[in-house]
This record gives structure tokens, sequence and C-alpha cells, in this order.
């Protein structure tokens, strides 16, 4: 079953900024600094201690975050921190990523592929709303 989350990115302050919204919502948060999973070799030793993954659940309340670790050519703007996150299983994932992608941006298209934690792409769509994808591995 597809899902949509609000998914909010930081420039260095992630975890700060998702233990005062746990403070203020309650419920469960989880935080994963990059230099805890296997994908910290991707990335320089700087951002080793940033956030790659934040998480709040509590109830109907569901928000995911994460520090900024796009390409420096990619710096974050203030107003456009924020994506639409999809998850679900990977034939759903794939034809709603297939769909959206008619007219996304190019130069920041990331087509589905192999990650640690399962299948992962993103993009911008044709009206500069920025989507993130995640499912399980493909079968």
């Amino acid at each position: 079953m597809l899902q949509t989350t609000p998914f909010l990115l930081f420039d260095g302050n992630c975890a700060e900024a998702m233990a005062f919204y746990h403070k203020c919502l309650g419920g469960e948060l989880t935080l994963t600094k990059l230099a805890d999973t296997p994908m910290k070799a991707q990335f320089p030793e700087e951002k080793h201690n940033r956030i790659i993954n934040a998480h709040i659940k509590n109830g109907a309340i569901d928000i995911s975050a994460t520090d900024w670790m796009a390409a420096p050519q990619y710096e974050p703007v203030l107003g456009e921190m924020y994506a639409i996150f999809v998850t679900g299983n990977y034939d759903e994932v794939k034809a709603v990523f297939g769909k959206l992608a008619v007219g996304a941006e190019k130069d920041r298209f990331q087509e589905l592929h192999q990650m640690p934690f399962g299948m992962y792409g993103q993009m911008y769509d044709k009206f500069h709303r920025h989507w993130i994808f995640v499912a399980a591995e493909k079968k």
C-alpha cells in the first residue's frame, strides 16, 4: 500500500529540529547518522555526523527528515527544503514514479536504483515539486 508523508530537508540541524518536534508532538523518534550506514563511503567525512534519516511516528502523525546531502551545485534553498516522500512495494512505487517522471526536470532526476535500505529514487516533477521514493527491493 502506498503511503506519503512530509519529508523535511535541513542543512545540518536535522537532529536538533526533529528533537524539538518530538518534544512537541510526542511519539517515537528515530535518528540515523550517515556515519552509521554503509553509505558513508559515498560522502566526504565532514558529512558523516549529519542525519541521513529521521522519523517521528505518533499515531496518525508521521514525519520524515534528513540533512541536505546533495551535490554542492544543488545548495539548499530556503522555502524549497521539503519533499513528498512516497513508500510502498516496488511495483506500486515504480508505477507512480513512472507517471510523475513525465516532464520531470532531468538535471535532478535519479531513477529508482538499489540502495542498502531498498530501492530509492527522486525527482523534481514538471511543477518543480520534489518527490522522494523508497520501496522494498525489486523481486
